[in-house]
């Protein structure tokens, strides 16, 4: 089986070759791709999309139309402080109280600008998560860019019940992102349950249970005390 740098750079590569990356490049990121915005578009008609109040997005890119749509059709928006670095780990976008446009929110600077900082215990419970991927297959399997925030956020979320293992996770990808090969999911790994593409949404059944909360001895010390709810929890013999 290969492994997830492997197939990170092989995605990578791919994109790269075949133009479907845009600038900035793919390579260590979740990689913006051309079609992006019509991701939005296709899941704006799904019925896990239409029935969700409140959404949890990551604030990369790829996913800024779907950030967009979400609070144009009056959903609460949380996005994830960029590496959970702030002691309110997440910020809040309400578009009753939203004073920039839907647009200007979307970006990670507008959210900063715009929302409210918010601990998990201010969130409310969440209907959808919608995640960035490197690489994904039909079997739920899924690959970030490597650095574990998506996988941690849901934890975190999970700990404190604003995700359950029936909250569906769903991730927009290039059609290239969509691979045959399985992949090295471990207990952390978030699996999905739909993928989106600029031409079609695969509803799937994933052959990977979801997390149940943070799996602590495959946290690394300085991530711990780098993440101040981490470091928190850790402490306290729970998380806050």
């Amino acid at each position: 089986m290969e492994t997830k740098e492997a197939l990170r750079e092989r995605i990578w590569e791919l994109l790269e070759r075949r133009e479907a990356a845009r600038f900035p490049g793919a390579r260590g990121r979740i990689s913006n791709f051309t079609g992006a915005e019509k991701c939005a578009r296709m899941l704006a008609n799904l019925p896990v999309w239409r029935k969700a109040k409140v959404i949890k997005v990551n604030p990369d890119s790829p996913q800024r139309a779907i950030r967009q749509l979400a609070l144009e059709e009056g959903k609460i928006l949380y996005m994830a402080v960029p590496r959970l670095r702030a002691p309110k780990p997440f910020i809040e976008l309400d578009p009753k109280r939203l004073k920039g446009s839907p647009y200007g929110a979307s970006s990670i600077k507008g959210a900063a600008k715009y929302g409210r900082p918010v601990s998990l215990d201010e969130m409310k419970k969440i209907d959808l998560v919608v995640c960035g991927s490197v690489a994904v297959n039909h079997k739920g399997g899924r690959i970030g860019k490597g650095g574990g925030y998506s996988d941690l956020e849901y934890a975190l979320l999970r700990e404190h019940g604003k995700v359950s293992a029936d909250t569906p996770i769903l991730t927009s990808v290039h059609p290239l992102q969509i691979v045959n090969d399985d992949m090295p999911m471990t207990e952390h790994d978030i699996p999905l349950n739909f993928i989106v593409t600029p031409a079609e949404a695969i509803e799937l059944e994933p052959c990977y249970p979801k997390p149940k909360g943070i799996y602590w001895n495959l946290l690394p010390a300085e991530k711990i005390e780098a993440i101040p709810v981490l470091k928190a929890g850790k402490d306290d013999g729970k998380c806050s």
